[in-house]
């Protein structure tokens, strides 16, 4: 009979996210979990972001079992740390999961671990052992991921180069497992659906999208903190004028919805004293699904994410990071992406080489991706599952 009990036994575990990269990654966890008949997988989401991260909930098919609803307008990250904490203990307590999942380095993910901490629950931190060395540099996520590195008890390091910065950091061997980066999964999954049906994108006409010759196309992505202020008004500069020295390009920019991103491209990008040029197109945040199409569709990716760099070269696309470090320095090595930071200079220096010299261009675009096979949700299950039964 207690044989029996073992064998029908399920792991609990509870993911925990709040934000749209977060659900882009944990989304084909989430799936492979709830496939697996050795697993009761419960879903609760801070909703830290919320419009974003309802885009990716959609796309992907997932209803959240827990919403505890915290992000407030012009919340401020303290504020969002005090209500997460009251919110997640009271989860943590009512829910008393066997294991929670994390990924990667917001406030969300910081919060989970530390009251699954309090709670003596076991964390596992999907995407692990990212560095930059600088707790500024992105701030602040890189304190967030290094503090939810010494309360994790598994560790999922996307590549060697990850696993090697836990184990400098003490983090045992045995406790981390190798997985590559579950980006790829969702993006191998979401290509499949974009190639069925090419999704429409409000703001862009068909002929951008889907016209014969296709017009080169530069997507531009930015939201990073440490590039509010005087860093937006140096990448704006420098859009406008790429914009004036290729007409033939169309530079295509979904605006982030936070104020300290917006206001600034708006205000110099945007019809504002007749400043608006025809080939720079200001559009809403798109929902994955059409996001992907039109990273796809894109000939260079101009951009500050960390995922974007991940993604782009499972697609042949160059990227162009607007940052002046990087924590994912395996694209750098790989010759997929190239750290340009916010100088206009550069900027403008570093897009139109890869705009007027096709061998540069291929250089970048045809690198190896090493961020895996989009095996990684996989490797996931089957470690929680080697573990915890």
């Amino acid at each position: 009979m207690q044989r029996k009990k073992a064998i029908d036994r399920k792991i609990k575990v509870s993911v925990i996210f709040g934000t749209r990269p977060e659900a882009i990654k944990l989304a084909p966890v989430i799936i492979a979990l709830r496939k697996h008949r050795r697993v009761d997988c419960r879903v609760c989401v801070t909703a830290q972001h919320r419009q974003m991260l309802d885009q990716v909930l959609e796309v992907f098919g997932i209803v959240p079992d827990v919403d505890l609803k915290l992000m407030r307008p012009n919340q401020t990250l303290a504020g969002l740390t005090a209500r997460a904490t009251k919110a997640l203990d009271q989860y943590m307590g009512e829910e008393k999961p066997d294991l929670v999942l994390v990924q990667g380095d917001t406030t969300t993910v910081f919060v989970a671990s530390l009251v699954s901490f309090y709670h003596q629950i076991p964390v596992g931190h999907v995407e692990a052992g990212l560095r930059t060395g600088n707790l500024y540099s992105p701030w602040p996520e890189e304190a967030n991921r290094v503090l939810t590195s010494h309360i994790a008890a598994l560790h999922f390091a996307p590549t060697d180069v990850s696993r090697k910065n836990l184990i400098k950091e003490g983090i045992l061997p045995s406790n981390i497992v190798v997985t590559g980066n579950t980006v790829i999964d969702a993006l191998l999954l979401t290509l499949r659906r974009v190639n069925r049906s090419w999704p429409a994108i409000d703001g862009l006409g068909a002929g951008l999208m889907k016209g014969k010759p296709s017009p080169r196309i530069v997507l531009i992505t930015g939201h990073r903190r440490e590039n509010f202020g005087k860093g937006f008004e140096s990448i704006c500069r420098a859009i406008r004028e790429l914009a004036k020295r290729f007409p033939d390009v169309h530079f295509v920019y979904p605006v982030h919805l936070n104020p300290n991103v917006r206001d600034p491209v708006m205000t110099m990008l945007g019809n504002h004293g007749g400043r608006l040029l025809p080939n720079v197109h200001l559009i809403e945040p798109l929902p994955y699904l059409p996001f992907v199409a039109l990273m796809n569709r894109s000939t260079i990716i101009l951009t500050d994410s960390g995922g974007i760099q991940e993604e782009a070269p499972s697609i042949g696309k160059p990227v162009l990071v607007m940052r002046d470090t990087s924590e994912r320095p395996e694209a750098i090595s790989a010759g997929t992406a190239r750290l340009v930071g916010t100088s206009q200079e550069r900027i403008v220096k570093e897009v139109s080489r890869l705009l007027t010299d096709p061998t540069a261009y291929q250089e970048m675009s045809q690198k190896h991706n090493p961020y895996g096979d989009g095996k990684a949700s996989k490797r996931i299950v089957d470690a929680i599952i080697d573990r915890y039964m």
